[in-house]
């Protein structure tokens, strides 16, 4: 019963602690310092059982049991979110429709989408860009474009970005992927925790490792190409 309490609520037992010191600091009384007059010695005395009431948690049991209990957090908060496409009604748009297809894959890390985009900006100048789908839904809310009151268009602050009039080019590198601009065949980006490379070139029938390419029709823009990584964590 008490096993059940802890996978359902995490568990109390480390989470109301920062640290494992911290937990030691808990089972020491006043008067435990007021006789040894050494903290530090008080803590040993926790740990090995000396001190305290039950059994004490040993170092590597609290960090274990604090991972486990932070992992049940976050999932038990993924669980409830709501997402910026949520609710919101996309049928005709096959753009929108892709990007909320793959919104919480890209939120939870477990797939890095590169979405290139051409298209005219408000001066009728032609643009285009390369965008981390991911990064972007971190640092903007995606609300008002879901619910077509704002259209997603490259950023000189993107992956890459180049206007077709004034030839204004620029590249960076996000938490995701790192740009490669000096190759021969064309820019090329490689993820960062997989250090895989995806070749955006559209020639090229195969984008790269555990990359799919897809063309996707678009009502907004001129031309739309999503580039889908899988991320393989290391186990």
């Amino acid at each position: 019963m008490e096993e059940e309490a802890q996978n359902n609520n995490g568990d109390a037992t480390v989470t109301e602690f920062t640290t494992y010191e911290d937990y030691l600091d808990s089972q020491i009384t006043p008067l435990d310092l007021y006789y040894l007059e050494d903290k530090e010695l008080a803590r040993q005395l926790v740990e090995l059982g000396y001190r305290g009431s039950g059994e004490p948690l040993k170092r590597e049991e609290f960090e274990s049991r604090k991972k486990a209990s932070e992992t049940f957090r976050l999932s038990k908060r993924l669980a409830t979110k709501v997402f910026a496409s949520q609710g919101k009604d996309v049928r005709g748009y096959p753009f929108l429709a892709a990007l909320a297809e793959r919104e919480e894959a890209n939120r939870t890390g477990k797939l890095t989408s590169i979405v290139f985009i051409r298209t005219l900006n408000g001066k009728g100048q032609e643009i285009s860009g390369y965008i981390d789908y991911a990064h972007r839904l971190k640092t903007e809310n995606f609300e008002s474009i879901f619910a077509r009151t704002r259209v997603l268009v490259p950023r000189p602050s993107d992956l890459s970005f180049y206007n077709w009039e004034t030839q204004t080019c620029t590249s960076n590198a996000t938490p995701n992927f790192q740009v490669i601009a000096d190759n021969e065949n064309g820019i090329l980006f490689k993820n960062k925790r997989d250090r895989k490379i995806i070749n955006v070139d559209p020639r090229e029938a195969n984008p790269g490792d555990n990359t799919t390419r897809v063309q996707i029709p678009t009502k907004e823009h001129i031309q739309v190409v999503i580039y889908d990584h899988l991320t393989r964590r290391k186990a």
